[in-house]
């Protein structure tokens, strides 16, 4: 795992300021990116909030570059993400103007921050700034207002929590989640900047490991419903066929995992639910 600098210039369009928050979720920490060649630059996510150490690598490379940031956007609502926005709206001489951008939950109501009104980024939209055209994706799994941003002038995408530099990410819905990698894969990025770990350099390759993960737990359980058609399962009963090579203490967070994958098959009607059991749909096995 090599290390990620406080602040690295990626290329005269693209800054990344490590967010100085290290931890078993967030890595080595969130990475923050600085977008544009202008004066007037965008901010992708703000690192979490009371991390005066981040402040400190923000401030120097605004002044250092002699810019502002004209937009904050906010990649989805985890802390870790967008505790940080007052915090540096606190730091920037345009903290009036500059404009917060968010897509908006479908779970719940959004958050507010002490500083600005948040406004609610669409799928397609595009900004433009000197030196950069971002398009924004909306990709939900992760969570439900999840956003990517594909940059044009050099085809690379900002992945956030949807893919990560390394290991794999969490995700609240795996159906959308699904349909959110194949549509990154659609958008064929020629590098990807995550929002934690090191910058992926074989995104196709990368991409096509995290559809396969799935895809090989998946034919696992389906696996174990057509070998037994007229059983019921619920997910402890599957985690004790498919991760027998597991130690005992970590089925019940399998068993989290496969409750993923099987209200995904049911939405795909492959499996269908009696209480909290689970069944083989006859035709699914053809």
């Amino acid at each position: 795992m090599a290390t990620i600098a406080p602040i690295t210039k990626i290329s005269p369009r693209l800054i990344r300021i490590l967010g100085c928050n290290p931890g078993p979720m967030t890595l080595q920490g969130t990475n923050t990116y600085i977008i544009g060649t202008g004066k007037r630059r965008i901010l992708l996510d703000a690192g979490d909030e009371n991390v005066p150490e981040y402040i400190g690598h923000l401030k120097k490379v605004i002044s250092d570059e002699r810019i502002l940031i004209n937009d904050i956007i906010v990649s989805h609502w985890h802390h870790d993400h967008i505790g940080g926005v007052d915090e540096v709206l606190d730091i920037i001489e345009n903290k009036d103007s500059c404009k917060v951008w968010k897509f908006p939950r479908a779970d719940a109501p959004d958050g507010t921050i002490r500083n600005a009104n948040i406004n609610h980024l669409k799928h397609g939209q595009k900004f433009n700034i000197e030196g950069a055209t971002l398009e924004v994706l909306h990709t939900p799994g992760h969570t439900t207002d999840h956003v990517v941003l594909v940059l044009h002038e050099d085809n690379s995408l900002f992945s956030a929590d949807c893919i990560l530099g390394e290991g794999s990410t969490v995700f609240e819905d795996l159906y959308e989640y699904t349909k959110s990698l194949q549509a990154i894969q659609d958008a064929k990025p020629s590098v990807i900047y995550p929002g934690h770990g090191n910058i992926i350099l074989d995104p196709v390759e990368r991409i096509a490991q995290y559809i396969s993960h799935r895809n090989q737990r998946e034919s696992q359980i389906m696996s174990v419903f057509e070998q037994q058609p007229s059983t019921l399962f619920d997910e402890m009963d599957l985690v004790k066929e498919i991760y027998k090579d597991t130690p005992e203490h970590l089925w019940k967070a399998a068993a989290y995992n496969v409750s993923h994958h099987l209200r995904k098959l049911h939405i795909e009607k492959k499996i269908t639910q009696d209480g909290d059991r689970w069944k083989l749909v006859p035709q699914a096995s053809l």
